[in-house]
């Protein structure tokens, strides 16, 4: 399972397209929470379709429904926080709907 708590994510749809972003719970099978955290990435936390994310083989160690400053912790032990700072082009193919 892919869409797994602690994989990092491109939104690739709507305002935050091309942000990397954190899953910290599974909703359903089309539905997961992500933050940024936004003061890192600026995606704030919210409820995202999984088709509106490209994961990537990066992956954090947290629990489920962890808090904005516990998800900032693990991105510094894993060295991730340049990473997450920077934005990704998202070209309009890969969009898959």
């Amino acid at each position: 399972m892919i869409e797994e708590i602690g994989r990092i994510a491109v939104k690739v749809a709507g305002r935050e397209a091309g942000r990397k972003c954190v899953i910290v719970d599974v909703v359903d099978k089309n539905f997961v929470l992500v933050t940024g955290p936004k003061q890192l990435t600026g995606v704030r936390r919210r409820r995202s379709n999984i088709a509106h994310l490209a994961f990537t083989p990066h992956k954090i160690k947290i629990e489920r429904n962890v808090s904005d400053e516990e998800v900032m912790k693990a991105l510094e032990e894993a060295g991730l926080i340049e990473y997450m700072k920077q934005k990704t082009e998202v070209k309009p193919e890969a969009i898959v709907t």
